[in-house]
C-alpha cells in the first residue's frame, strides 16, 4: 500500500491559465488533465470548460490543481489543501474518519467517477484534506 501526500490548489475559474504558467513558470510536465466536461456525468454547462483535476509534475514531485465548482468557493487563505491518496479505500477512509472528529465535512467520502474512495474536510485545526482512493485505470 502507498501513501502519497500532495499540496492541491484550488482555483477560482483560472485552472487552464494556471497549468499553463506552472509549465511555463517551473517548467512542470502535465500527467493528467481533466475537465468537468471530460466526466462522465458533467455537474453543469457552465464547468464543461473548467478543470476538474490536473496534476503536474515539477522536478520528481507532484501538485495537484482543479477549479471550484461555485457551490464551494475559493476564498484567499483555503486555496491550497493537502491531498492525501492510498491505493486502498478502506486506508483513505480511516484517514477520512480520523481527520473528521471536531472537523467539518465538506464532501462525504464515496465513491465518485474519477475515484472508489474520496471526501474533504476540514480538520480541527482549520487545514483542509482531500482524502482520495487512486486506481491506475482511473487516472
Amino acid at each position: 500500500m502507498s501513501v502519497k501526500i500532495r499540496p492541491y490548489l484550488m482555483m477560482n475559474g483560472n485552472g487552464k491559465e494556471a497549468v499553463h504558467y506552472y509549465e511555463k513558470t517551473l517548467g512542470a510536465d502535465v500527467v493528467e488533465f481533466i475537465t468537468y466536461g471530460d466526466m462522465p456525468d458533467p455537474p453543469s454547462e457552465d464547468l464543461k470548460g473548467l478543470v476538474a483535476h490536473a496534476k503536474l509534475n515539477i522536478g520528481g514531485a507532484e501538485i495537484m490543481l482543479s477549479d471550484s465548482p461555485s457551490t464551494m468557493p475559493v476564498q484567499q487563505g483555503n486555496q491550497v489543501t493537502i491531498c492525501i491518496s492510498t491505493t486502498e479505500v478502506e486506508k483513505s477512509k480511516r484517514f477520512f474518519d480520523a481527520l473528521q472528529p471536531e472537523g467539518q465535512v465538506k464532501m462525504p467520502f464515496q465513491a465518485t467517477s474519477f475515484s472508489p474512495g474520496y471526501g474533504s474536510l476540514t480538520d480541527k485545526f482549520g487545514v483542509t484534506f482531500l482524502i482520495d482512493t487512486e486506481v491506475e485505470s482511473i487516472r
